[in-house]
């Protein structure tokens, strides 16, 4: 039964739908595993009981048996992000006030999840408000980096990648505002996609064109990434930003002829520091894409401007949560980490001008990546500045000694992308001499997530180094075997 936790999902699922193996199997065998990982990985909260969880997974079974038609996720166990609502589970943010604050709906990311036959079991942990690349709150504490317990998992989607790193779970939902699926994905060796603008419905975020955040899938390869997608994505009525292509596109084959493809590659966007060890991992896993057929040149948009832009909605964002605080908190401050104040006590302090400032320059920016983009198909980038860093620090106060002015700024690699709408997709692409996981950052054309799937996939199944689990020996990934 081990085996099952260490299959992918698009296998898995249709294992499920044969009847090869049951739902109740499937949920003891990662289960099993939860009781062994968690305990020390800290990846998921507020879990059922084994037994609660079995019964769902037998009422999957019986629903199977009926004849009944089941979803692309039928029978498949899920914890959704801490920062989504679940119904009859706490959506704490990581936040010690609303420890108990049980969601009476599911969010509607979580909702087409589940009509898609997922089974929720818990939810995945997060840093406080997810604000931040490190995973760790004063609620629940720090998930740790399975490569590594004395390292950071990333975040803000930090407990679903330690999960799905470490065999907890098969897959697992995220979101992303500066980097939030990306960055933990590059440093678990997982996928982690963040989609278009609009592509999956996020009820929370601002409606119209200062929307930064989006939630997205990951995964631990990117067609079991796709898979997700597809029941994630869709048209969403009440979005005024929603896309209108059906989720079911994103269960199409990912093989594609490669030849003459264009793709940029950039070290550092002309713009960041990024520590020597990434660049030395990303500049050997290029020739892969020439041996697939693309042609690869340095070149990148000007992205000058896209952190000054990044700051002032993300800003505008917290605003809004911190009027919420204060009329449900007064003392709000007294439970709050000091960079979430700092952030809600800046976009409280914007005004008019600077909101507008802002949506012009990143108006600018898009009109320039659409030019960068008629040349390229698609932009090669770090997926984090710095490998996985120890644990115990908040956050990176420099790279390559030059030190950073916040909390985010080490992240802009991320952030600069967000700014652009585009979709961006963080792939396992090798190791540090140390073992730490180091992912490729891939940038899509706007609203072009196939395709970037497609570049996606073709560079993991080249390469290979998804299948290198936590705790193998420091070996080429394509070499490792899988664990038994």
């Amino acid at each position: 039964m081990s085996d099952l936790i260490w299959e992918s999902a698009v296998n898995l699922a249709a294992r499920l739908r044969a009847k090869q193996v049951s739902a109740v199997e499937v949920m003891n065998a990662f289960y099993a595993q939860i009781e062994r990982e968690n305990p020390k990985l800290n990846a998921l909260v507020n879990l059922l009981d084994p037994e609660d969880a079995c019964l769902l997974a037998a009422k999957a079974d019986e629903s199977l048996a009926r004849g009944d038609e089941v979803g692309p996720l039928h029978g498949l166990p899920m914890a959704a992000k801490d920062l989504v609502d679940l119904r009859g589970f706490p959506t704490t943010f990581g936040f010690i006030p609303y420890a108990e604050r049980i969601a009476t709906e599911d969010s509607a990311v979580v909702a087409r999840q589940r009509r898609a036959g997922a089974i929720f079991i818990g939810k995945s942990n997060v840093p406080e408000f997810g604000l931040g690349s490190h995973t760790f709150n004063s609620l629940f504490g720090t998930t740790r980096n399975p490569y590594d317990l004395d390292k950071t998992a990333g975040g803000s989607s930090g407990g679903a990648a330690v999960a799905l790193a470490s065999g907890m779970l098969p897959i697992a939902d995220g979101s992303d505002m500066g980097g939030s699926l990306r960055n933990p994905a590059s440093f678990c060796n997982v996928v982690g996609l963040r989609p278009s603008i609009g592509r999956v419905p996020d009820e929370r975020t601002f409606g119209w064109f200062a929307r930064l955040g989006t939630s997205g899938p990951m995964a631990r390869t990117v067609a079991d990434a796709a898979l997700l997608l597809s029941a994630q994505a869709g048209p969403f009525p009440s979005d005024p930003l929603t896309l209108d292509v059906a989720g079911s596109r994103f269960r199409a084959p990912l093989e594609r002829d490669l030849s003459g493809v264009r793709l940029a590659w950039s070290a550092d966007l002309n713009l960041v520091p990024v520590d020597g060890r990434v660049t030395s991992v990303l500049e050997k896993a290029l020739p892969v894409f020439e041996q697939l057929g693309c042609v690869v040149e340095n070149s990148c948009p000007d992205l000058s401007q896209a952190m000054a832009v990044f700051q002032v909605p993300r800003a505008a964002g917290l605003a809004i949560l911190g009027g919420t605080l204060d009329l449900s908190l007064p003392d709000w401050r007294t439970h709050a980490k000091d960079t979430l104040i700092w952030n809600i006590e800046k976009g409280l302090a914007l005004d008019v001008k600077e909101l507008l400032a802002s949506e012009v320059t990143r108006t600018e920016i898009y009109r320039q990546l659409e030019k960068f983009f008629a040349n390229y198909d698609a932009l090669l980038l770090p997926a984090a500045q710095v490998p996985p860093f120890p644990a115990e620090q908040d956050w990176v106060r420099e790279i390559n000694g030059l030190p950073m002015d916040t909390y985010i700024d080490w992240m802009t690699v991320c952030c600069a992308i967000s700014v652009t709408g585009s979709p961006a997709i963080s792939v396992p692409a090798g190791f540090t001499d140390e073992g730490l996981p180091i992912g490729l950052q891939i940038v899509g054309k706007p609203r072009r997530d196939f395709e970037l799937l497609q570049l996606a996939h073709a560079f993991e199944q080249a390469t290979e180094y998804y299948r290198r689990k936590p705790g193998l020996p420091t070996t080429p990934a394509a070499q490792a075997d899988k664990p038994a």
